[in-house]
């Protein structure tokens, strides 16, 4: 029997994901969220608050990228089709039950957020435009003296970010589009491809500034037609939750004989599912944080920072979205339900009318759209890590290129093909992360501690490498001059944002 290479390809994907997602990367997130958990003593929880204390202070920061605007950056890359097709998926092929696991691997995935975002300030480096560059690439070649690991890493990088997952936003506009105003997808290709290429050729400061603008106010208009379905619909939601509960451990499926496959389901999808949407650990959003300059003057804080975007993206965003689809009931059960974002668009419009499928297909537009952006900008900061300094604006330049050709076959292709490749490269990504930030979290505890300290002592946190005998010659002085903390803590200057 003949077999087509697209065929061929679409069953070694498969087995890849079936391999990574199946025998080893949902225990290895899940054990990585859990002993980063303990070892910081539950910095999610005991932090809770402060993290919103930064976030007032985040546009402080300079001439440089802000603390805000790298959050925002890496809140477009999180917020996009993970939180409105996305939770579609795994609720269509794992069960309401997919969103508990969401939610688990969100409250874990802080703590390995804050992880692997400290290790980026830690070891970012100056680039000498007033912005900073890093992320796994740097951090694994400068804390664990492994180059090819880094080379490997920056590798799946670019194909996932750059290239699978751009298909992926474009796929969920052209389909958003198509399903709300009918217009063909190849032309929802070429109008994305306008409207990206000025800004991407426009460099990291201009896609942090895009970034800063859109997210914040979709995210605010979202959560609040998210909020007033709800509130419609409020004698339901005990009902809604309950089922996420029952299905998350396959009581309802127990008496069918069939609860241990769908715990399996509701397992993966959830898992697979909240972590392309928050991507704790996958080293993504390390690359983001990396670019700023951080208020306090200390790695650990935008390892808050980025924490914080865990929260709003899967515990917010993504429990809006499932709220809203799991609300609608019967669509669920029916056949011939739609998948991916054109079942949010249903949802919705069952409950607001027709002009909800509009405003999703707006919604995702907008969302996916600096989604392509700040997923381009995460592949850009690795092409010049790959390429170095005499060769980076060449394979910058072609790495564009490529960008805009992936943004249009993923408006034109199919769903499924593109999922199962974006989850493959997604897999091999976090795996090489999660090795490398177990490895080196016991500095990163150490930065936590060192935060902890000057906190409970008054004073504002500040960074001196001096302190860390492990950052001796891996640190670069124009990202992190020497300064002593004591001198600080004897200044008696408060801390700010205690």
């Amino acid at each position: 029997m003949d077999v087509s290479f697209s065929d061929l390809f679409t069953q070694l994907v498969s087995a890849g994901n079936g391999l990574i997602w199946g025998s080893v990367l949902i225990y290895l997130l899940i054990g990585a969220g859990l002993l980063f958990t303990i070892m910081t003593g539950g910095v999610q929880f005991r932090y809770f608050g402060h993290m919103f204390k930064l976030l007032r202070r985040s546009r402080e920061g300079g001439e440089g990228i802000s603390s805000f605007q790298a959050l925002s950056t890496s809140l477009a890359a999180r917020v996009g089709t993970g939180n409105l097709a996305g939770v579609a998926v795994a609720i269509y092929f794992g069960g309401p039950g997919a969103v508990f696991w969401m939610w688990v691997t969100a409250i874990v995935g802080m703590s390995t957020s804050f992880v692997e975002s400290t290790l980026a300030q830690a070891y970012k480096v100056n680039h000498g435009d007033q912005t900073f560059r890093g992320g796994p690439a740097y951090y694994i070649e400068r804390g664990l003296g492994s180059r090819w690991l880094a080379t490997a890493f920056s590798v799946c990088l670019i194909i996932a970010f750059g290239l699978a997952f751009n298909s992926v936003q474009a796929n969920s506009i052209a389909l958003a589009m198509e399903q709300a105003f009918e217009v063909p997808t190849w032309i929802v290709g070429v109008a994305l491809l306008v409207v990206v290429t000025p800004i991407i050729f426009g460099g990291l400061k201009s896609i942090a500034k895009v970034a800063e603008l859109i997210v914040p106010l979709m995210a605010v208009l979202y959560l609040a037609l998210a909020l007033v379905v709800v509130a419609m619909n409020a004698s339901e939601l005990p009902g809604a939750i309950m089922t996420i509960l029952r299905s998350a451990f396959g009581i309802e499926e127990a008496a069918g004989g069939a609860m241990g496959y769908a715990v399996a389901q509701a397992m993966m999808q959830g898992i697979k599912r909240g972590l392309f949407s928050n991507e704790a650990g996958m080293g993504s959003a390390p690359n983001a944080a990396a670019t700023a300059s951080t208020t306090p003057n200390h790695p650990a804080a935008q390892g808050f920072i980025q924490m914080l975007g865990v929260f709003l993206d899967t515990l917010v965003i993504c429990t809006a979205t499932a709220a809203i689809i799991i609300i609608s009931g019967p669509m669920l059960d029916s056949g011939d339900s739609p998948n991916g974002i054109q079942l949010t668009q249903m949802a919705l419009s069952s409950h607001v009318g027709d002009w909800g499928g509009m405003f999703i297909a707006v919604a995702i537009l907008l969302f996916a759209f600096t989604s392509v952006i700040a997923n381009y900008s995460y592949g850009e900061s690795n092409i010049e890590y790959l390429a170095g300094p005499r060769r980076a604006r060449t394979a910058v330049f072609i790495y564009r290129l490529a960008v805009l050709a992936m943004v249009m076959i993923g408006s034109v292709s199919s769903l499924k093909a593109i999922w199962g490749f974006a989850d493959l490269s997604m897999g091999m990504m976090a795996l090489i992360n999660l090795v490398a930030i177990l490895l080196l979290s016991p500095l990163a505890v150490a930065l936590f501690k060192d935060y902890d300290r000057q906190m409970r002592a008054g004073v504002e946190p500040v960074f001196d490498p001096r302190r860390f005998p492990k950052l001796a010659g891996k640190v670069d002085p124009k990202a992190w001059p020497e300064r002593d903390a004591s001198t600080t803590a004897e200044s008696g200057r408060p801390a700010r944002a205690r």
